[in-house]
């Protein structure tokens, strides 16, 4: 006979450590609420720097960044089931030389996966981002129906995976009004509407759009709809935060490992004063498990 099963096992980085990343790692695997078939496993790839709470760090971003890579290759080895991780600060990763806009990038990068998006959960709402942290300006010009078309294709993946067996997706429009025949502009009509069309034909009428940006978070909140694909950063956070600020989880969509972090960031005002709430961390290590469960 064989030996006791291994338990599967999730690897936590713990983040820019001068941030609020080591509290709420600490405090969510001491919070009772974590899925008890895994096991948590914290990255700490050599000794972490002693660095004063609150302040911006080359140091910090470094063993960050060696805490991201020790996950990657652990998941990819199968060694880990899936990685979750804590808040970095984009400033300090740009100190610490590092090409990247953000974790999720150098992710997808590190995994050769091209075809990618954030989706965000919390509050009723799932969103998942057509552009990410690029300026409003830009958004426009970066906007293609291929592009538009593969975010769908992903949010439809990943609601699958979370048990709908025929997801509803709503896709905002970028303009005000955007989801009005007759008043929608020249990116709702040369690319959302035949990304819209494309993603019917490939998954059925419960792909709709675009929907007015103004609207489509209330169908959202009703349960009308599974998700809304937004065209960009902003457009989705701003009623996610609102809804959801302390418990929102953000996964990335596409990559051939299960990642989930927590939807805040390093919160240095409050860094070392013992006032962070774990609730987003629980929430992503919990995701995390649920992914990996509907894996096997």
């Amino acid at each position: 006979m064989g030996g006791p099963k291994r338990m599967k096992t999730i690897a936590i980085t713990l983040g820019d450590v001068a941030g609020i990343g080591p509290e709420v790692v600490r405090k969510a695997l001491g919070s009772g609420k974590l899925d008890s078939r895994f096991r948590y496993h914290v990255l700490i790839p050599n000794e972490a720097p002693v660095l004063k709470p609150g302040k911006l760090s080359r140091l910090a971003a470094q063993f960050a960044l060696r805490s991201l890579e020790a996950g990657v290759v652990g998941c990819l080895s199968g060694d880990f089931m899936a990685l979750v991780t804590a808040p970095v600060s984009k400033a300090g990763l740009k100190l610490a030389g590092f090409p990247f806009p953000g974790q999720t990038e150098f992710l997808a990068h590190r995994t050769r996966t091209r075809r990618f998006a954030m989706m965000l959960m919390g509050g009723g709402l799932r969103v998942t981002l057509v552009t990410i942290h690029i300026p409003i300006r830009k958004i426009s010009r970066l906007l293609t129906r291929r592009l538009i078309s593969e975010k769908i294709e992903l949010t439809h993946m990943m609601l699958k995976r979370l048990g709908m067996r025929q997801p509803r997706i709503a896709v905002a429009g970028l303009n005000p009004h955007g989801g009005v025949p007759g008043e929608q502009d020249e990116e709702e009509r040369r690319m959302i509407v035949p990304a819209v069309r494309a993603s019917v034909k490939r998954f059925g009428s419960n792909v709709t759009g675009p929907h007015s940006p103004d609207h489509v978070f209330w169908l959202a909140k009703q349960g009308k709809v599974d998700a809304v694909v937004c065209m960009y950063h902003d457009q989705g956070l701003i009623p996610l935060k609102m809804l959801a600020f302390d418990s929102g989880v953000n996964v990335t969509l596409g990559l051939p490992i299960v990642r989930t972090s927590p939807d805040h960031g390093t919160a240095y005002d409050i860094a070392g004063k013992n006032r962070a709430n774990p609730k987003s961390m629980i929430e992503a290590i919990n995701l995390a498990a649920r992914l990996v469960l509907s894996r096997a």
